[in-house]
């Protein structure tokens, strides 16, 4: 766990610093690493206010505490992520799937699948509708190495037809052309 400290209004205070390092080793049972901490320690008159960040894959928890003594903040903000914690993994076991579900997923896939594998003819899948520009050979060419794509359907403007032009596997291009009858 990587923790940072910072210090306002105050001087800063090895035997904090390792205390803080202490108590968050308590988070570590209730969050996976990588984990990053960030300490807040603040000094205003009286008043000493402890904040805590944790940040976990995408997690991010936060808890702040105001007190006389520094050292009790820092418990009670710990207690409160520790809780926050806690209710954050009883959500994600909640939200797991059960075996009973799992097995109606498996199911519903190999229906699906040998329903596929019953139809002797090929499936049309539908793709994405594309506007086509008119330009020359050339353009279409350096728009098919823009767009880093094998082909490129477009529209010749000397000839108004639809060509395709194409990458081949010797590294040259090709290009087909509609012939009328």
């Amino acid at each position: 766990m990587q923790i940072t400290t910072t210090f306002r209004h105050m001087e800063q205070s090895e035997a904090l610093k390792s205390y803080a390092a202490e108590k968050l080793e308590r988070v570590k049972k209730y969050i996976d690493e990588p984990v990053t901490a960030q300490v807040f320690f603040t000094v205003e008159k009286i008043r000493h206010a402890a904040e805590v960040t944790l940040t976990a894959k995408g997690v991010i928890i936060k808890a702040a505490e105001e007190t006389n003594d520094m050292y009790a903040a820092l418990d009670a903000v710990v207690d409160k992520i520790e809780r926050q914690l806690r209710r954050y993994k009883e959500r994600l076991k909640e939200h797991k799937p059960t075996a009973e579900t799992r097995a109606l997923e498996v199911q519903k896939s190999i229906v699906t699948a040998e329903s596929i594998e019953q139809q002797k003819q090929p499936v049309i899948i539908p793709s994405k509708t594309i506007s086509i520009k008119p330009m020359s050979v050339e353009e279409a060419v350096m728009q098919m190495d823009l767009m880093h794509k094998d082909f490129l359907v477009f529209t010749d403007s000397s000839t108004e037809a639809i060509n395709v032009v194409y990458r081949r596997k010797d590294g040259n291009y090709g290009l087909i052309e509609p012939t009328r009858k």
